[in-house]
């Protein structure tokens, strides 16, 4: 049995990992035009997919063997819960916990910070989801569940199931959604609001892009199934049609304390939100017939952990200027020891909250860590008031202004060029398809910008300067900053079009790129002079991309930094094709392997030296989808014989090269 169990694990395990492979392959095939496994292979493993689904009757929303459609509703309606949804009774003390247990067992686990949904299975389908509201009364959100990023669709189990989970948004995919939202009031405060307001979505294909997780964490129906009367049991039954469990642990009185520590010490790095523990009597019948009181269910604990908090010495408002303008206030102060690790800088995040705090240099303050996690202000005990708001931004030296944004004022650099604001900018041009230097990440960028190492395109190039500086730096170190160097001086050789796309012109892409330098014989000088009746001439450029080239380069400014850049490039000369142009304005489509070819990227740059272009997908404006399955039943072999392109081998293709 136990031998079973195991095996079943392990399939399961493989399902979620085959998931992984396809996906990835898929990304990289569709969106970077990349191929990292052959079509036979991703078949042989699609294959394997499919085979699992159906013997396990589990299938994953994020699976690419199912296509969940995107819908927009007018609003979401309302729905009464069957049981009404009570809170827990809270504690902070470990010895209540022990006092609950008595002699008997339970199950801790951790109480996420999300959002609680309440699912609905009949048939091995989800029928229906709803979130907690007021514990009466919730909102539909079933089209919004199908696309949670690993929520089962389909499970084994075919009669009735409902259980309760918490749908949750990590730290992780928390700042990077948050990094993108330009407007500081905009932002979102903690993941916990994020993921409410991606839930609660009317068009599920936001909900899709937040990656949104659902654990399980109670059971509360799936009559004629036999867990000998264990929650521990319903826990893992889940776990076996697919759900991913809320992590959990079998305790009693005497392990309890211990168990409690092992959380603690967890929760810092857990990308999962979490704002305490769960404690539940692992004895169902014992557990119903304790009943509830008004507010609170009998079988059940909440642990919330009591704050540590440390006195200290403000010692300075450190202010962070970020790629928005807005610049926040950090509190560095002598460091403390909190929650076993040293601390010594706190997010204030406005001019409000200081003012609040009546915050100065040399205040005797209370620090302490939120959910043991994030270092926050709990007081201020001496209050000497705010001073010194800086009147320049201390990255660019430009004047900063104090705005009111609803209810809270902030501090703003209103320098358009700012460097600070352009982390964006320098992110593009380290990307692959730009200048492509490796462990530039937007992160190692925004500290490099932040620390003065970064004020232009050109500063990359001689980050030498601050070697000792960059060594010190979190996550760096010898071997780190030599592997950057090294990266950073093979990108000095390079292309001019991804020069010209490494800038971030609006709406000009690599490809563009390629036919204005192709269109000026690879000429600086031309294409610095360039009128836009000359750039709108170009086949495929157009009025839009001719206004963006001329209007980005009648700027002086960025005239000089093109030109101090060039001078750290090494550009070898592009032979100009005088004829031979024959596929000037054809578009072609590269699907499946290739065989005459390393790789379809090889089959584009030879398309784009005979002037031809390449895109992604299929259209209108398609002339030729290359692929060697020319009778294959694929999703762009489909798509072009719908609009009449012609799908042609590589052969024939080879053929009209002349070769």
């Amino acid at each position: 049995m136990i031998e079973q169990e195991q095996n079943m694990e392990h399939k399961r395990k493989r399902m979620q990992e085959l998931i992984e492979l396809l996906n990835e392959a898929g990304r990289a095939y569709y969106q970077d035009a990349a191929e990292i496994m052959s079509n036979l292979q991703y078949d042989k493993l699609y294959d394997e997919l499919t085979e699992l689904e159906r013997e396990l009757g589990i299938t994953l929303a994020n699976s690419p063997t199912v296509n969940v459609g995107y819908e927009v509703l007018s609003e979401l309606p309302k729905e009464r819960h069957e049981k009404q949804m009570l809170s827990l009774d809270k504690t902070k003390d470990v010895e209540r916990l022990k006092e609950f247990l008595g002699d008997r067992k339970a199950v801790i686990s951790w109480k996420l910070d999300g959002l609680t949904i309440v699912l609905t299975y009949q048939g091995g389908e989800l029928k229906k989801a709803v979130t907690r509201g007021n514990g009466e009364v919730g909102e539909v959100i079933t089209n919004n569940a199908k696309v949670f990023k690993n929520l089962p669709l389909h499970i084994a189990y075919e009669g009735e199931l409902i259980l309760r989970g918490e749908a949750v948004i990590g730290y992780q995919d928390f700042e990077k959604i948050n990094a993108e939202i330009e407007e500081a009031d905009a932002r979102y405060k903690n993941p916990r609001n994020l993921c409410s307001g991606s839930v609660r979505q009317l068009n599920n294909e936001i909900t899709a892009r937040r990656n949104v997780r659902f654990f399980a964490f109670s059971l509360v129906k799936a009559d004629g199934v036999d867990f000998c009367n264990s929650r521990n049991e319903q826990m893992n039954w889940l776990s076996s049609q697919g759900f991913d469990v809320v992590e959990h642990y079998e305790v009693t009185a005497d392990t309890v304390e211990e168990r409690v520590a092992f959380f603690a010490n967890a929760i810092e790095k857990n990308d999962v939100p979490s704002d305490g523990l769960v404690l539940v009597y692992d004895d169902i019948s014992y557990g119903q017939s304790l009943g509830t009181t008004s507010k609170f269910p009998r079988d059940s604990f909440a642990f919330k952990w009591a704050d540590e908090i440390r006195e200290t010495t403000l010692s300075e408002i450190e202010w962070s200027p970020s790629r928005t303008g807005l610049i926040n206030p950090v509190a560095v102060f002598e460091p403390v020891e909190l929650e076993g690790t040293t601390v010594s800088r706190a997010s204030v995040h406005n001019i409000s909250i200081m003012e609040e705090l009546e915050l100065g240099i040399g205040d005797i303050i209370q620090v302490y860590k939120a959910n043991m996690i994030i270092p926050q202000i709990a007081e201020n005990l001496t209050r000497s008031g705010v001073k010194d708001i800086p009147v320049h931004c201390p990255v660019c030296g430009g004047d900063t202004e104090v705005r009111q944004e609803g209810n809270a004022k902030a501090l703003y650099c209103i320098n358009s060029e700012c460097q600070a604001k352009r982390i964006k900018s320098f992110s593009l041009f380290v990307s692959r398809d730009a200048l492509n230097i490796d462990g530039m990440s937007e992160a190692t960028l925004e500290k490099f910008i932040m620390n003065g190492f970064i004020k232009s395109y050109a500063d990359i190039f001689h980050l030498d300067r601050y070697e000792e500086e960059i060594k010190g730096m979190e996550g760096f170190g010898e071997k780190s900053y030599n592997k950057l160097q090294a990266s950073v001086e093979k990108a000095r050789t390079t292309t001019l079009p991804k020069v010209i796309y490494s800038l971030g012109i609006a709406n000009i892409g690599l490809a563009n790129a390629k036919m204005i330098c192709r269109e000026f014989e690879f000429d600086v000088e031309k294409m610095l002079g360039a009128t836009l009746e000359e750039l709108n001439a170009i086949d495929g450029v157009g009025d839009v991309i001719a206004n963006a080239f001329v209007d980005y380069f009648a700027d002086e400014r960025r005239v000089e930094e093109f030109k101090k850049l060039l001078k750290e490039l090494t550009i070898p000369k592009e032979e100009i094709p005088k004829d031979g142009q024959i596929f000037a304005g054809i578009n072609f489509v590269i699907t499946g392997s290739v065989e005459h070819f390393a790789n379809r990227n090889e089959v584009k740059a030879v398309i784009e030296s005979k002037g031809g272009k390449v895109t992604g997908s299929v259209t209108g404006k398609t002339n030729y989808l290359i692929n060697n399955d020319t009778t294959s039943g694929s999703s762009k072999n489909k798509k072009a014989r719908e609009l009449g392109v012609a799908i042609i081998s590589e052969e024939e293709f080879l053929r009209m090269l002349g070769e």
